[in-house]
């Protein structure tokens, strides 16, 4: 049987051991161990020289695939004016800025970057399973406009501000930046007016359910959902809880508070010179790596159907019955005023027969309830629950049909 089948310990421990004894020649030693002299000679040697059997690297000193020195160096300077530019961006945009410049891999760079000390890894983090349906639309610049407010802030002189942003969701293109004080009706909408001024009407609108995109109304709907409506724009809400649901709008947020936010500026004015300039650097040079790392400025263009500020009052088939609104909320039916909503006052809803005692009641395409004998009923109340409301406009838990 050969010794290395026999020998318990490593081969070469007591090939040394052997030698140190000198009771056999080297050629009975390597024969006896299954090597060549020339290996033999080579153990021997290795630890008379440095006390040890360990292999030393065989790498070589010098690599003719390194990374040049200043191109080094210009990769780090980049990164040192851009923090939060990954190694992907970093190098796209020297790619754009220096196109005859000889760049790495963007796995290259990202080892550049950290043995720089200018990278920190990650905070493993548990997250809920990402919604897979596809965003409706979402297939040209101004199909879908995202909007939302980023969480509330104190500035420096112990002021609260609330950022409304808007962007395209197709090309991420930035439409708006603003710093407020007040989320509601009368300070946003005309930052929207601007927006459709400026860029055209999109085909929908997506935000979460929160004033004053959405109220506890039936169908949901806001005055501001209403006059996107009528401007022929079809307001779309997230589901509640699931804010991945606008995730390209959410990830705007978290580059938004990294590079404008943090830390913030000293008053509102201040702070909306930083939004404005986050928003330039945004739109035009940052490159964006779901769009092939050109900046959303290269993708977006502006929407073809132009504001003009004329409303229009929702058309129903011929087979509805149309009915107005009053200014108290209510509408006239068989006699009896049934409770809607005040949201809609003065607009003309529709209603669908169902059966001979049943209405399904619309405003455009929004389903606000059914009209059941003389009581309205609203799909969604504020505890979640169906409700029926009565002709004197009080709420009571809906009873099944």
């Amino acid at each position: 049987m050969p010794w290395k089948a026999i020998c318990p310990m490593d081969e070469r421990a007591r090939f040394i051991v052997e030698c140190v004894r000198d009771e056999l020649s080297m050629t009975e030693l390597c024969r006896r161990y299954e090597i060549s002299r020339k290996t033999g000679y080579k153990w021997w040697a290795r630890v008379a020289a440095t006390q040890r059997l360990v292999e030393g690297s065989r790498a070589s000193h010098t690599h003719p695939n390194a990374t040049a020195e200043a191109v080094v160096a210009i990769l780090v300077a980049t990164r040192k004016a851009h923090p939060t530019w990954g190694a992907r961006k970093v190098r796209a945009f020297l790619a754009r800025r220096y196109p005859r410049l000889v760049l790495p891999a963007p796995s290259t760079v990202g080892v550049i970057l950290t043995r720089a000390g200018l990278t920190r890894p990650r905070r493993a983090r548990y997250r809920t399973p990402a919604y897979r349906a596809p965003f409706v639309g979402c297939t040209a610049p101004n199909a879908v406009w995202c909007a939302d407010f980023k969480g509330a802030f104190t500035l420096r002189n112990g002021r609260r501000c609330t950022p409304l942003t808007m962007s395209d969701a197709y090309s991420r293109y930035l439409l708006r930046c603003e710093a407020l004080s007040r989320p509601d009706d009368p300070t946003v909408r005309p930052i929207f007016e601007s927006a459709f001024c400026e860029f055209g009407l999109p085909g929908a609108i997506r935000t979460d359910n929160g004033a004053p995109f959405a109220t506890l109304a039936p169908g949901g709907l806001s005055r501001l959902a209403v006059w996107w409506i009528k401007l022929g724009i079809r307001p779309e809400r997230i589901a509640r809880g699931k804010p991945q649901q606008n995730g390209r709008h959410e990830r705007l947020h978290r580059t938004l508070r990294e590079e404008a936010v943090t830390p913030p500026a000293r008053d509102a004015r201040a702070q909306q010179g930083a939004f404005d300039r986050f928003r330039r650097l945004y739109n035009d040079e940052r490159p964006h790596e779901a769009l092939g790392q050109q900046p959303p400025a290269g993708v977006y263009t502006a929407s073809a159907r132009r504001y003009t500020g004329k409303l229009r009052e929702p058309e129903y088939p011929a087979t509805f019955a149309v009915r107005r609104v009053y200014p108290n909320g209510t509408l006239k039916w068989g006699g009896t005023e049934l409770y809607v909503t005040q949201t809609l006052a003065g607009e003309p809803v529709g209603l669908e027969e169902i059966t001979a005692d049943t209405w399904r009641v619309y405003f455009a395409h929004v389903p606000l309830g059914l009209i059941v004998g003389r009581r309205f009923r609203r799909e969604t109340g504020a505890s979640g629950r169906k409700e029926t409301i009565g002709p004197e406009g009080k709420v009571s838990p809906m009873r099944p049909v």
